[in-house]
C-alpha cells in the first residue's frame, strides 16, 4: 500500500486536525500505532509540523470522515505521492566526491584527448568551462590537481567509462581491438613458453634423480662375508 510522501508529518496532521483512531492513522502513514500515540503524547523524540494531506492531494475529507464515524474502515489514498525524476543537467555527485572531480578530469583529458568535453561533462557532472581551465592549466587549483582514475575515485563506474572511450575512439577513427589482441596474442606465447621451460626442467630434475637411484641400486651390499672376500682378493 502506498504511503503519504511526509509520512510522520501527515501522522502528525492527522493527529492534531482529525478523530481518527491511532490504528487507522498508523496504516494509514505506514508507520508504527507507538509511533502515532508517541506524537498524540507528545513524548517523541522529534517535534513533526504536521502536513495535511487533504491540500496534498493524497486524502479527501469524505474519506477522513468515513474513518471517524466507523474506527475499523481503512482510510484509501486519493493518489501516491509522484516520483522524483531526474532531470536533465550536469551529473549529480555527492559532495564528498566533488573534489575529486578536477583529478578525474585531469587524468581524461591525459589518457583519453579523444573523449569530447560534453561526453566528460555527461561523464563526470562538471562544466566546460572547468575542463578548459584544466586543459589550459589557469584553473585556481592546478597546483593540486594529480590525473587519477574517475573509477577509482567513485567519479563513474567502468562500464560508462567503457563505453565512452570506445564510442570516442570509434568516433576518432581509433583502432583499440587490434593492439590488445596482439598484446593478448605474446602474452599467451610468453606464457606457454615459461610453462614449456618449467616442464623440462622438471623432467631433468626428475631423470637426474632416477640416475642416482638407478646408481645406488647396482652397488653391491656390503656385509661382512663380501668385505673379508674382498680383503682376501
Amino acid at each position: 500500500m502506498a504511503t503519504p510522501l511526509m509520512p510522520h508529518a501527515t501522522a502528525a496532521w492527522l493527529v492534531d486536525n482529525t478523530a481518527l483512531g491511532f490504528p487507522q492513522i498508523a496504516e494509514f502513514c505506514g508507520l508504527h500505532i507507538l509511533e502515532v500515540q508517541a506524537m498524540a503524547d507528545e513524548t517523541a523524540g522529534s517535534k513533526y509540523t504536521g502536513r495535511d494531506p487533504v491540500q496534498a492531494g493524497e486524502l479527501t475529507m469524505e474519506e477522513i470522515e468515513k474513518g471517524q464515524a466507523d474506527e475499523d474502515y481503512v482510510l484509501q489514498m486519493s493518489k501516491g505521492p509522484e516520483q522524483i525524476r531526474r532531470t536533465k543537467g550536469p551529473r549529480y555527485t555527492p559532495v564528498s566526491k566533488r573534489q575529486d572531480k578536477p583529478d578525474g578530469i585531469a587524468w581524461l583529458l591525459r589518457n583519453h584527448p579523444e573523449i569530447s568535453d560534453g561526453a566528460i561533462c555527461k561523464l563526470i557532472g562538471t562544466t566546460r568551462n572547468t575542463i578548459n581551465a584544466i586543459r589550459d592549466r589557469t584553473h585556481w587549483n592546478i597546483a593540486e590537481i594529480q590525473p587519477k582514475d574517475p573509477v577509482t575515485l567513485g567519479l563513474c563506474s567502468q562500464r560508462e567509462l567503457d563505453a565512452i572511450v570506445a564510442k570516442a575512439a570509434k568516433k576518432a577513427g581509433i583502432e583499440t581491438a587490434a593492439p590488445d589482441d596482439e598484446k593478448l596474442g605474446s602474452d599467451r606465447e610468453k606464457l606457454i613458453e615459461e610453462l614449456r621451460a618449467e616442464r623440462e626442467e622438471e623432467k631433468r630434475v626428475a631423470e637426474a634423480a632416477l640416475a642416482g637411484e638407478d646408481e645406488e641400486e647396482e652397488k653391491p651390499e656390503l656385509t661382512a662375508e663380501t668385505l673379508f672376500k674382498k680383503e682376501g682378493e
